[in-house]
């Protein structure tokens, strides 16, 4: 976890200035966390699916993942990290038996996702003073 925080730390609190306060929150504790490290250890890149009740806030559907908090530090950006933190995060959906993954994209982010099969839907909302849009992939 402290890997995680590191990294999140790094994209969202420095880069991003997502207040502190806020980027921490109780659903980390019940979350599933992926991270993505080099071979020598170096963390890379994280991110997290929330299941069950603690997705239910979000998604509306106990049978609904919700992936947030991906964070790929700069010097890994373009390299495929953010691909793989995604497809590892719906990779154990499935395995928790999820129909599909939901997620809060950041307005800047949305081409990357798409392009990994999510599709935006509803308006356009602010998160951290920030643009997102939510977005879907059924899982097969």
């Amino acid at each position: 976890m402290a890997a995680c925080f590191e990294v999140r730390t790094e994209v969202f609190v420095v880069e991003q200035s997502v207040p502190e306060s806020i980027e921490y929150d109780a659903y980390d504790a019940d979350a599933v966390h992926v991270l993505a490290v080099r071979p020598d250890g170096v963390p890379l890149g994280t991110g997290r699916l929330l299941h069950g009740a603690g997705a239910l806030g979000k998604t509306g559907d106990l049978t609904v993942g919700s992936l947030g908090r991906l964070a790929v530090r700069k010097s890994a950006r373009g390299l495929g990290v953010g691909v793989a933190l995604v497809r590892a995060i719906e990779a154990e959906a499935g395995r928790l038996g999820l129909v599909a993954v939901d997620l809060g994209a950041q307005t800047q982010a949305l081409g990357f996702y798409e392009r990994l099969g999510y599709v935006a839907y509803g308006p356009e909302f602010q998160d951290a003073g920030i643009a997102h849009r939510s977005m879907r992939r059924p899982l097969s």
